[in-house]
């Protein structure tokens, strides 16, 4: 599939991730075993939704692929404090870091090997 093809379905992706963030963070955070942490996740949204604009704005998509990634590492820190037993739903954090794991590993491909599944 061609690397900016991906750019734009992952920058879509985080578009609607971030509008589900910004618009249910209780929600979200319900849902991800992150109840307590809805601004934090309010504003994750906003940043989903910006690099996702800007993804879609480039002329060259997958150049920008590292805003994303950034993003992810953001994610991952905040997930993994809803995986601590004194947490109130370990096992929701850890679903919802399953669930996301593809997106994450088609962010760092793409941008650390944007050519490597071009055909």
């Amino acid at each position: 599939m061609d690397k900016h093809t991906v750019a734009r379905g992952l920058a879509w992706f985080g578009i609607g991730l971030g509008l589900a963030e910004v618009l249910a963070p209780k929600a979200v955070a319900r849902a991800s075993g992150l109840e307590g942490r809805e601004g934090v996740i309010r504003g994750f949204g906003v940043r989903e939704i910006a690099s996702g604009v800007v993804i879609l704005a480039s002329e060259q998509p997958a150049s920008w692929l590292w805003l994303r990634t950034v993003g992810d590492l953001a994610d991952s820190a905040l997930l993994s404090t809803g995986m601590t037993p004194k947490s109130p739903a370990p096992g929701r954090a850890l679903l919802a870091t399953l669930a996301v794991l593809p997106v994450v590993a088609l962010d760092v491909l793409y941008t650390f090997a944007p050519d490597a599944l071009d055909g």
